[in-house]
């Protein structure tokens, strides 16, 4: 030890550095991969930052390591920061250890990334052997030629109203009679669904919604190749490539019960012998590479369903579920008893997934809560997570949410929060400076109860106090633009969670083809009189029930239930929804939240038919409408 401690007393600054960044490796490699480094030189490498989780790629690696002596095999782990390499002797392997530890290279992402390498034993990684195609799933190549793609590329309108777009371009029934023709497919679809992504997009992994479309759907690949996930209910993941002008299709099993996704990121991970062939991606670590994305665009056929589905995955089929979805409440009591159901026990359950995709904090609203005078009471009237109580240290912030799990999350983080229903907040009136309300009054489920909860946040504050109200919209494409909700299709994760918001997602829904009709998507504001009368609730049919949301899709309706695709998993989902849902239809257990999504308008008359208010601003804000309003001095 005392030589060892001398030893380092002649290092320079750099050199201890490094040193204490190399024991940091080892240590990370040991804790978190179970990669137990030695003291003595050996034929084996662990390369730390040279991985294909990091974004170096073998092609980028290996010349850089053959350059120090013989390499026998290069081992690179699917989405590990690290690598293994054996050298052909222990002489060469040293040569590299000295030369090549505390290096810095370039990544295939052009971002600098330095190496620490360490001695071990042998090789250790996970291999799991073969895998298999999900059953029903297949991968047809070269499907249209070049000249085709190039036609089915120029034929989309992405500026074009897509409700404007009442029937398949040409080239596309022509095509789909050629694939019918062969036997590639069995059925004509009648619904078109056209995306593209760019490098970084992805697809949160879902199932096609049963009830919506038949048992057979294909997906064209056009532009560029990328690596689709399957994932079964045990866990089984099966990565897939789709090689570009190739046709995914899907049926039985693969269709009704293993997810499918794209992970959201610019290079996949691929078979360096393979090219860009179809086929699963093997955990053949001695054969992997990076690949980078390119723009790609997919042409999704489906074949609208008119029937219930029968399917042998009852779990996951939403049309043999044995709950039937929730009436329309007609009076107070149901729809409290619907708010229980649908809204606190749901948010419950989900609580800490739900946690887990609320990060980002929405500019308007960090830029109310700065502009307030230091010192000022606020509260947060359905606070969530706490995800706005620690904006601005100048201010006293206190939180309340009607889910005891969210509360317990907020005290976690040290924020001041309880539990309070936003109807009834104790809190003495006239005592706030300022309240704001983000995402709670669209769960109230009539308009007596929404205006109920503005008139409570009114209540709290003090004459001059300011409110911010952000609900969300009905027209989640507003002044010619998509909401984030409709657009967006990346996540973080995971940042997944905190990939920037200013790329997006470009999607041409053809929502009429012959066969189909158009569904009503009319929005009826109530004016002053109807809020200040009582005659406030939207009306229904009797017992009709609530439709049931296809996430990141236009709204048909004011009133309907959106589903929430619990994952085991939290913090490995980015949620992409106004202020809101994460959506897909996944084989995760999934819970159903209702919602009031307002009209244009509608938000702005609430708040007019209040006591003691003036509207200072009202404004849309990426799928959610959202008022500013003040409390006016009671006149003498």
């Amino acid at each position: 030890m005392e030589s060892k401690h001398q030893s380092n007393c002649k290092l320079n600054r750099t050199e201890k550095k490094f040193l204490r960044k190399q024991i940091k490796a080892r240590h990370t490699l040991l804790r978190h991969e179970g990669i137990e480094a030695v003291s003595y030189a050996t034929q084996v490498l662990v390369v730390a930052n040279g991985g294909l989780g990091n974004g170096v790629s073998r092609n980028q690696l290996l010349p850089v390591l053959e350059k120090l002596g013989q390499v026998d095999a290069l081992l690179m782990p699917p989405s590990k920061p690290y690598s293994f390499v054996r050298y052909k002797t222990v002489e060469e392997s040293k040569k590299a250890y000295v030369t090549l530890n505390g290096k810095e290279i370039v990544d295939d992402l052009g971002q600098s990334t330095i190496l620490y390498l360490n001695y071990v034993e042998k090789a250790q990684w996970k291999d799991l052997g073969l895998q298999t195609f999900p059953p029903g799933l297949k991968v047809v190549e070269e499907i249209v030629s070049s000249e085709d793609e190039k036609l089915l590329l120029e034929s989309i309108n992405w500026t074009e109203d897509k409700d404007n777009q009442n029937c398949l371009p040409d080239i596309c029934d022509s095509v789909l009679e050629k694939w019918l023709k062969e036997g590639i497919i069995r059925h004509k679809p009648d619904q078109l669904t056209v995306n593209e992504y760019e490098p970084g997009h992805g697809i949160p992994a879902h199932i096609d919604t049963h009830s919506a479309f038949e048992d057979e759907i294909i997906s064209l690949s056009l532009g560029s190749e990328i690596v689709m996930d399957f994932k079964h209910p045990d866990g089984v993941t099966v990565p897939v490539m789709l090689p570009r002008r190739s046709l995914l299709v899907m049926t039985g099993e693969s269709r009704y019960l293993w997810t499918h996704g794209i992970t959201p990121r610019k290079f996949d991970t691929v078979q360096a012998s393979r090219g860009h062939k179809s086929g699963i991606i093997t955990r053949d670590v001695g054969d992997l590479t990076l690949n980078k994305r390119g723009i790609r665009t997919s042409f999704t056929f489906r074949k609208v369903r008119q029937t219930p589905c029968n399917c042998s995955y009852p779990l996951v089929c939403d049309s043999q579920k044995k709950e039937p979805p929730p009436s329309f409440p007609e009076n107070d009591k149901e729809a409290s008893q619907l708010e229980q159901e649908y809204v606190h026990r749901v948010y419950e359950e989900i609580a800490g997934h739900f946690s887990s995709t609320r990060h980002t904090p929405w500019p308007h609203i960090v830029e109310f809560l700065k502009a307030l005078p230091r010192g000022s009471l606020v509260a947060d009237i359905g606070c969530g997570n706490g995800k706005y109580l620690g904006i601005n240290k100048e201010l006293y912030m206190i939180g309340c949410d009607r889910s005891q799990n969210l509360v317990d999350i907020c005290r976690e983080r040290q924020f001041q929060a309880f539990i309070s229903d936003a109807l009834a907040v104790p809190i003495r009136s006239g005592s706030c400076d300022a309240c704001i309300s983000i995402a709670v009054v669209h769960h109230f489920a009539t308009t007596e109860r929404r205006v109920a909860a503005l008139q409570e946040l009114v209540r709290l504050l003090r004459p001059g106090g300011k409110a911010l109200i952000y609900v969300w919209a009905m027209e989640q494409e507003y002044n010619k633009k998509k909401s984030k909700y409709l657009r967006e299709d990346r996540t973080s994760p995971e940042k997944k969670e905190e990939i920037s918001s200013d790329t997006s997602v470009q999607e041409m829904l053809v929502e009429q083809m012959p066969g189909m009709g158009n569904q009503d998507s009319a929005c009826s504001v109530p004016s002053i009189n109807n809020f200040q009368n009582g005659r406030c609730n939207s009306k229904k049919g009797a017992n009709s029930k609530l439709p049931i949301h296809t996430n990141r899709t236009s709204f048909h309706s004011q009133d309907l239930l959106v589903p929430w695709h619990l994952k085991g998993n939290p913090g490995k989902e980015k949620s992409i929804e106004p202020c809101g849902p994460l959506g897909t239809h996944d084989a995760s257990p999934v819970f159903h939240r209702y919602y009031h999504v307002f009209c244009e308008g509608e938000l702005e008359a609430a708040c007019q038919a209040l006591s003691n208010v003036s509207i200072l601003q009202s404004y849309y804000d990426q799928g959610n409408w959202c008022v500013i309003l003040q409390k006016v001095s009671l006149s003498l």
